[in-house]
């Protein structure tokens, strides 16, 4: 990724959030202060789409992604009654962006950590 494309892809096949996701839950490395993500930028485009979903709240995952950057993963999320706990709810894929599965469930990305952004 580089500033010229942000955000790049904000819709992002719920396989690759998951793969992002354990790549995150597995990463023993500890980080010093100068690489330490104190923040994330994230376009407009991708809140407003989790929005869209108009569920009651917004999960919102921590990954890393193909870059090796830790990004954040915006999935929509609405209380269950019956099980009494809150459940994902995903976007529908436009099957614009490519990425396996791009038709299928998505959350939302394009967010970028800073540093070193």
């Amino acid at each position: 990724m580089n500033e010229e494309t942000f955000p790049g892809p904000i819709q992002i096949p719920v396989a690759t959030a998951d793969k992002w996701e354990k790549r995150y839950d597995d990463d023993k490395s500890v980080e010093d202060s100068k690489n330490k993500v104190k923040a994330f930028l994230i376009p407009r485009e991708s809140l407003k789409k989790v929005l869209e979903l108009q569920t009651e709240a917004v999960w919102a995952y921590l990954g890393i992604n193909d870059q090796n950057e830790k990004t954040l993963l915006f999935v929509g999320a609405k209380y269950d009654e019956e099980t009494k706990k809150w459940i994902n709810v995903y976007g529908k894929g436009d099957g614009v962006e490519g990425g396996e599965g791009a038709a299928d469930d998505i959350v939302y990305d394009g967010s970028r950590p800073s540093p070193p952004y």
